[in-house]
Order: C-alpha cells, then structure tokens, then sequence
C-alpha cells in the first residue's frame, strides 16, 4: 500500500520525526489550535513526537505531513486515527502496525495559519477519504468538530460528510459527521 498521498496541489507522507518543525510551528500557535487544546509546551511536544509517528493497520491509520508539490513548504498535518470517546486525546494503544483499530476511525486535518483559506484542508479531506475507502477499505470515518469551528463544519459538509448529529467523544457530548464507503462511491458516481 502506498502511504504518500497526492492532490494536485499537495503531498501527505507519513509524520516522521523530522517534522517536529512542523509540530512546533501549530502546536504554539493559540489560532491554530483553539479548537482543541491549549498551546503546547516545547516538552509536550517533543513528547507527543512518539505518538505522532506511530502508525497502525497496513500504514493506513496515522498522521500525514501535509506539504505543498512545488515549494516543499510543510503546510499541516492531517489523520486517519482511532476516535476517542471518554479520554481528551487519541488512545495511541490502538494504534499498531498490522492491526485495524477496534474503534470508529476519525478523519482531521490541522493547518498552519498561512495555510487557511486556501482550499488545501478540502483537498486534503477528500483524498484521505479516497485512501480510507478504496486503499484500506474502511466502511465509516467520523469526524468531530467543535460547534464553534464552522469553517471545519462547511469543509466537512463540502467533502460530503453527514451531520451524524452528537455523541460522546473527547470525554464530552460532540458534534460529529459521517461518511460510509457507500455514500462515498455514490458520491463518485455523480457527474
């Protein structure tokens, strides 16, 4: 299976070590990540750099370096990971190499500031949901968003995901979206 994702404007790899730049540069940024926990410290950082790089499945569930085709420039990351329900953050237990998550797996995308407004975070979504259902063939992905956070909401709406109204995940009552591989295909199907 190949693991490096292409749009046409943009290339997802697999988060390595290396992009801690990357991690630094969004995780202390208080814009960039409002919408789901405070700033990080340069510790907490370092420290979540061994999760970021885990990846489970085939290489299918995980986080990608998102980075523009021409320039190089590291632009965000994005997910396919397991969704938590009653803890804060991703149970990255479930998340290894040869073995699917027993869990729904959520799709995500976080952008550094000079990246928004752009159109990558759609491009992104759709190509992880073209990798989520035809490469590694998941039946359903989740995605969670704040209620707040309505340009995540219009580019989850955009990419055909449905209002799967709430449940419980992160710990707390959450609005969610969801797309099955047959709605996807049937998405394709349209002209």
């Amino acid at each position: 299976m190949e693991l490096v994702l292409f749009t046409e404007r943009l290339r997802l790899a697999p988060f390595v070590a290396d992009d801690i730049d990357l991690a630094f540069e969004m995780w202390t940024d208080a814009e960039v990540v409002k919408y789901i926990c405070d700033v990080l410290t340069e510790a907490e950082i370092h420290a979540e750099m061994v999760n970021s790089v885990k990846r489970g499945g085939d290489g299918g569930i995980g986080l990608w370096c998102v980075t523009d085709r021409q320039s190089g420039e590291k632009l965000g990351d994005s997910y396919l990971l397991p969704l938590p329900i009653d803890e804060d953050d991703t149970d990255y237990s479930l998340v290894v190499m040869g073995q699917m998550p027993d869990a729904d797996i959520e799709i995500g995308y976080f952008l550094k500031r000079s990246a928004w407004g752009k159109g990558y975070a759609t491009e992104i979504c759709e190509r992880l949901l073209q990798f989520a259902f035809q490469e590694i063939a998941l039946n359903e992905v989740v995605a969670s968003v704040e209620p707040e956070n309505v340009a995540s909401r219009r580019i989850l709406e955009k990419c055909g995901l449905l209002n799967g109204g709430r449940m419980r995940c992160y710990g707390k009552d959450t609005p969610v979206y969801r797309m099955s591989r047959e709605n996807w295909i049937e998405l394709q199907q349209k002209p």
